[in-house]
């Protein structure tokens, strides 16, 4: 595998030291409402050098484990299986040679592709979801492969509780429904959190976590496809991912920056914080 031109700062390692291997998704042919997210790990990579590699919240640097960045797949825009098939292979690999994959997006459902990899290789895995919407929907104008299915389709292979969702606060009458029969559903915030997080670690349980950046309150990251006000901080954030960190974490995304969408660049600088602290996170395991 070779390593990207442009990596995220201070993931140069080479992939036979490293421990973590991030990898971009570069797909959202399924957005529903503003389309962007594409162009979103790229910009996380470019724009990361406008960190520093030091975290003061964790007192840690991002180069004091060795982290690997393969750069994105080149994914079919025009197929949605045959861009999950390829990051499910990826996925694979990278699991296959006892790395952690770290996936940036990309619209939420690329996750679909890389939970599938990972429940072959964990199939007691849990999930653990950060996001503003349900994404329970059985299909979106028909479409079951769909951003707004994503957690539906995991669910058809993960079966009940052993999803676990927070922040959220936007979707169906249905999918609330769907969620409080099948589904461990915290609304709003990361209430529940800390609990959750103690009962993995009691039963030794594998954990993939999945981050869509629109969990944050959209007046701090607007640069996203469905924005939904009323979110988290990002210190609130920050402190969910410190918090499941001590899982045993398999692997994770961040997906859904669609950074032409914040004129500012405050949703991607945002978005860069977000990945290192989540990358000095998992390393600190």
């Amino acid at each position: 595998m070779d390593k990207n031109i442009e990596t995220f700062i201070g993931c140069d390692a080479e992939y036979e030291d490293a421990g973590i291997v991030i990898y971009g998704a570069p797909f959202d042919s399924t957005t529903s409402f503003r389309p962007g997210a594409r162009f979103g790990s790229a910009a996380i990579r470019h724009e990361s050098f406008g960190l520093e590699i030091y975290s003061p919240y964790q007192d840690k640097e991002i180069t004091d484990s060795p982290i690997f960045d393969s750069g994105d797949i080149e994914l079919c825009f025009g197929s949605a299986e045959s861009a999950l098939k390829d990051i499910e292979d990826r996925t694979d690999e990278i699991l296959k040679d006892g790395k952690l994959p770290l996936m940036l997006g990309g619209e939420h459902l690329v996750t679909l592709g890389a939970v599938r990899a990972a429940f072959k290789k964990y199939p007691a895995m849990h999930l653990i979801q950060f996001d503003a919407h349900c994404d329970l929907r059985n299909d979106y104008l028909g479409a079951k492969l769909s951003h707004a299915a994503v957690v539906r389709r995991c669910h058809d292979f993960l079966g009940d509780g052993r999803i676990h969702q927070f922040c959220i606060r936007s979707g169906e009458k249905s999918e609330f429904e769907f969620a409080s029969v099948h589904t461990d559903m915290h609304k709003f915030n990361f209430s529940g959190l800390k609990e959750t997080v103690a009962e993995l670690i009691e039963k030794k349980l594998p954990v993939y976590l999945t981050i869509d950046l629109d969990c944050l309150d959209s007046g701090i990251f607007p640069g996203t496809g469905t924005p939904e006000a009323g979110g988290v901080s990002f210190n609130d954030l920050l402190n969910a991912i410190i918090e499941v960190s001590k899982c045993n974490l398999i692997g994770a995304d961040v997906n859904e920056l669609a950074p032409m969408l914040d004129a500012s660049g405050m949703s991607t600088a945002t978005a860069c914080k977000v990945v290192r602290e989540l990358l000095i996170a998992i390393s600190n395991r």
